[in-house]
Order: structure tokens, then sequence, then C-alpha cells
């Protein structure tokens, strides 16, 4: 059965947003991540192995992998074709709003305002990235946008910590957070998976 973009983020209170630097970390970061009960993994096509690591990681049971920092339209379909079910924007253009239905990827796409909610919703986006979060205005900004844009469902990313994810996490319109906490780059050069799995079975019972 196919996952709608709801049913994903509601899987993992946070999705951790990876930067691979090295392959060969791909698989045993999916592995540990996936162990403490992070199913849902957002690698970023912000390295050269975005789109490595996607296909590496796919085979990894029980792993959910999205594409993150998608600001290019060609990329839509290449990440697809690795093995993301779902992509990630820090923000939404036409380009990209055409891409996505074209390349059938599911969207969630960043919102910082508003008037950038209500664009999003007018084009039939109503699952949205909050980014950067924290700049935005973070738990304040979301309380006051919860009343007349009831119908919208968010991911707050940037800026989120371990310490900070459960009053994000306790909002009615947020059903996860994004977070680059859970793969510190000292434990990935080091091959600490433990730490990892560690970190994740930390933030797998933030939600309560």
């Amino acid at each position: 059965m196919t996952m709608t973009l709801l049913d994903i983020m509601r899987t993992s209170a946070v999705i951790p947003v990876i930067a691979i630097d090295d392959p060969d970390h791909a698989v045993p970061l999916a592995k540990a991540l996936v162990a403490g009960g992070i199913r849902v993994l957002e690698v970023t096509l912000r390295t050269q192995h975005g789109l490595a690591a996607i296909r590496a990681m796919s085979a990894v049971e029980g792993a959910i992998v999205g594409v993150g920092t998608l600001t290019q339209p060609d990329e839509f379909a290449a990440a697809r074709d690795a093995g993301a079910v779902f992509g990630v924007s820090p923000g939404l253009t036409d380009a990209l709003i055409a891409a996505a239905k074209s390349s059938g990827l599911p969207l969630l796409p960043g919102v910082m305002t508003p008037s950038e909610v209500m664009k999003a919703r007018e084009q039939g986006f109503k699952q949205l990235k909050l980014f950067p979060a924290v700049p935005a205005g973070g738990v304040g900004m979301l309380n006051a946008i919860a009343g007349p844009l009831s119908d919208i469902t968010f991911c707050p990313t940037g800026g989120i910590s371990q310490e900070t994810a459960p009053a994000f996490l306790a909002l009615k319109n947020v059903a996860c957070v994004g977070g680059s906490w859970l793969t510190p780059k000292d434990a990935m050069k080091a091959g600490d998976w433990d730490h990892i799995t560690m970190l994740a079975k930390a933030a797998s019972g933030l939600r309560g």
C-alpha cells in the first residue's frame, strides 16, 4: 500500500535531515536510525553523494527514504528513480510545483509566512515544512496560524533540538519535526552507530 505524505509524516516524531559526506556511511546510518525507531529519513542533496545514498538506504529494511533540499526541477525525477518516496524543498516555486506533479513525487514544500502557506494551499499542498522554523517564529508562529489555516499540517524544521522538539510536537498542527541532531558528524565519522541509535530512540519517544 502506498503511503500518503501525511502517513509518512506521522510515522516518525522526528525526520532526520541527513547530509552524507562518505557514501560508506549510508547503509549503517540508515540501519542505526531504523533500529532506534526512526524510519523516515530525509537525505539531502547538499553533498555529491545524495542520490547514491538514497539508492543505498532505500534497500534497508524498514527505511522510508525521502530526498531533501530539492531546489531544481530536474532533481525530482532523479531522486524518484534513486528510490526516494517523498521530497522536501526549502521553498516553493512554479517550476518545483510542475516538477512535483510531473514526477509524481509527493512534495513537502518549505514555507515561512502565512501568505506562502496560502499560496501553497492554493496549489494543493496541505502538508508543509515551516522553514526555517525558529527564525520564522517557532511555536508562537504555528499557534498563531493554527486558527485561520487549520487544515494545514506542518513539519517545522530549522533550529529545533532534542530539548525544544516536544513543544513543537505538542501542537495540534504539527505531525513531526525535522532535525539534524540525530546524525552528528563526529559520530558518523567515527562510525559510532550505537550512539546514533541511542539518539534515535530518544527522538522516537518525544511524541509521548
